[in-house]
Parts: structure tokens; C-alpha cells; sequence
């Protein structure tokens, strides 16, 4: 959860610039220190944490259902759509959705349809983290919270690979494997749809079925993997790292960059998220992305001790770090 905020904090003043306009202003290494007092972040890290707390009152109801974390899950959208903190120039699409959720319209209602933007995955680190979830109830639960405000297929898909992706490190997975693991999870996944979790999101236009509906995503994340593993074997880490695997603004994207990111630096926490804050596109999601990977693969010793105390809504995110570690 530490290592979501500092790349998202770090990568915050650079999502809008060129990589000539970020090694003018910060170096060619981009920004590589925390800034401010507290050193603040953007709307990723606070719907990271609006995910994670309503995980942790419903883990405390078990059972663990969709019926329980739903009204959970709009609770804390809503409260954060409204929060006077939320200037951090947040998403059109969550914006929009959050807007339905608290109209009290249903939410396979309110989701935005046609949008697979890097906000339905850039707060799903929770739901990797939490403790004793199967694999189905994980996924389910990783394709939900991505639902609420983004129902394109592929958001959905991305969402569920980032969050086994955060499991894996965390219990103990070897970088170098993840990209075969996320792959052979895109293969047999590709047909699965979750109705319990998911409802009648699939019924659109031109969907004849479930599993046609959920196939389109898993397909274009296996494309991204594909980049990836392009992006890898070349090997560069100086480059812009959007150049193969995307430039963030799509959940698919947005994983396999941050991934790229994390998998570049294995076991250099702090370079991952400098280099994906020094990126051309969504430097931010990027950057706490690969965070998120780092820490789950290293543990809170690897970052600068004394970011700690520094980045803003630490106390939330110790109360999810100390829960879940």
C-alpha cells in the first residue's frame, strides 16, 4: 500500500508531460524525491484506500459475498467522490459513475459501459492483499470494484490480473515468473464469467452470450502481455517505458507498463517507480502500479524510511499495511 502512494505521489506532476518536458524540468531521471510535507497524492492512491477500507469492514461480517461489499464499496465511492480531497484531477469516468452511484441508480446502471480507463485497476491492490479469499471470490471480487464505474470487458480482465499479481508476490512468486503465470491465467479465465459477482453487466448490443462478453477483455490483456514480453526481452531501462506496452490511460495498459516497470527493476524498488514516474503517459497510475508490485514483492524495508512519515494518509494506509501483512 506504501509503494501504490509513493509512485503515485512521485508520478502526479509529471501524467501530463513529454519525456522532453520531464527531463527539462526534473533531470533525466525524472522526479526522484518525494515532495511536500506531506507529500501528496492523487485520486489513485485515495480510491486504493476507499477499496481497502470497505474490504476490511466486510472481512470483519464474513461471509464474504457481493451482496455485502456492494453497498460497501458505493458507500466509500460516493464519500470520496464528495470529499473536499478530491481535486487531484481524478477521472471522468469515475467521476461520472460515482454520480450515478450516489443518485442511488443501480450500479450495472451507473457504470460507464464503454470504459476500460486505468481507474478500475489502479485501486485493486487491496483485493490481492486480503487475507483467506479464494481464487474465485478474489476474482470476483477484483472484476466488481473495477465494474462499479468501468464496464468494459477489459478493465475488468486487467483488474483481476493486477490483483493475482499483487497475491503472487506476495507469497513469495519470483518476478521472473509472473508474466507465464498472468498469461496462463488469461487462457483459462478467458470463458469464465462471474455472475455473481458481475449480474447482467455482460447484456449489450451485439453480446450474445457471457462468456463473448469476457473473452474481448482477456484477449486484449494477453495483446499487452504480449508487449510485455517484447519490452522485456529488449531489456532497456533508460527509454520511455511506454513505448512498447502502452501509455497507461487503458487498464491493460496501465498493468503491463507498470509491470514492465516493476520487472525492470526487480528488486529496486525505488528505480521502478522512478521510471515509471519519468513516463510519457499515465505516469502516475503507472508508477503506483509498479509500486504496488515492488511492495508486495519486497515488504515495507525496501522503500526510504523516512517516506513514511511523509506521504500523505499514511495512517490509513498503515491501518491496511497492519491488517494485511
Amino acid at each position: 500500500m506504501f509503494g501504490l502512494a509513493y509512485g503515485d505521489s512521485l508520478g502526479a506532476p509529471t501524467e501530463f508531460l513529454t519525456m522532453k518536458q520531464i527531463q527539462r524540468r526534473f533531470g533525466d531521471h525524472g522526479p526522484t524525491q518525494l515532495n511536500g510535507d506531506p507529500a501528496l497524492v492523487t485520486d489513485d492512491t485515495q480510491m486504493a484506500i476507499a477499496v481497502g477500507a470497505a474490504l476490511l469492514d466486510a472481512l470483519e461480517s464474513p461471509p464474504f459475498t457481493p451482496d455485502l461489499i456492494t453497498p460497501m464499496w458505493r458507500r466509500r465511492f460516493v464519500d470520496w467522490l464528495n470529499s473536499p480531497d478530491n481535486n487531484r484531477a481524478p477521472g471522468n469516468t469515475c467521476l461520472r459513475a460515482c454520480r450515478g452511484l450516489a443518485a442511488g441508480k443501480p450500479w450495472v446502471d451507473a457504470t460507464v459501459a464503454g470504459s476500460k480507463g486505468c481507474g478500475a485497476n489502479m485501486r485493486v491492490a487491496p483485493v490481492g492483499l486480503a487475507p483467506g479469499l479464494t481464487d474465485e471470490t478474489r476474482a470476483g471480487a477484483s472484476q466488481l470494484q473495477a465494474a462499479l464505474t468501468h464496464g468494459h470487458p477489459t478493465g475488468l480482465a486487467a483488474s483481476e490480473l493486477t490483483a493475482f499479481a499483487v497475491r503472487w508476490l506476495a507469497d513469495g512468486m519470483a518476478p521472473a515468473d509472473l508474466p507465464a503465470a498472468l498469461r496462463d491465467r488469461c487462457h483459462d479465465q478467458r470463458a469464465v464469467y462471474h455472475e455473481r459477482w458481475l449480474d447482467t453487466l455482460w447484456q449489450r448490443p451485439g453480446v450474445d452470450a457471457p462468456e463473448t462478453f469476457i473473452a474481448r477483455g482477456w484477449d486484449e490483456c494477453l495483446e499487452r502481455l504480449d508487449a510485455l514480453d517484447e519490452a522485456l526481452a529488449r531489456g532497456d531501462r533508460a527509454s520511455d517505458p511506454c513505448e512498447i506496452t502502452g501509455a497507461g490511460w487503458t487498464a491493460e495498459e496501465a498493468m503491463a507498463t507498470g509491470l514492465l516497470c516493476f520487472l525492470l527493476f526487480p528488486d529496486e524498488p525505488v528505480e521502478a517507480i522512478w521510471r515509471g514516474a519519468a513516463s510519457s503517459g499515465d505516469s502516475d497510475s503507472i508508477a503506483c502500479l509498479a509500486g504496488a508490485f515492488a511492495g508486495a514483492h519486497l515488504g515495507m524495508d525496501a522503500w526510504p524510511a523516512e517516506w513514511a512519515a511523509r506521504i500523505e494518509y499514511a495512517d490509513r494506509l498503515t491501518r491496511l499495511g497492519d491488517a494485511w501483512d
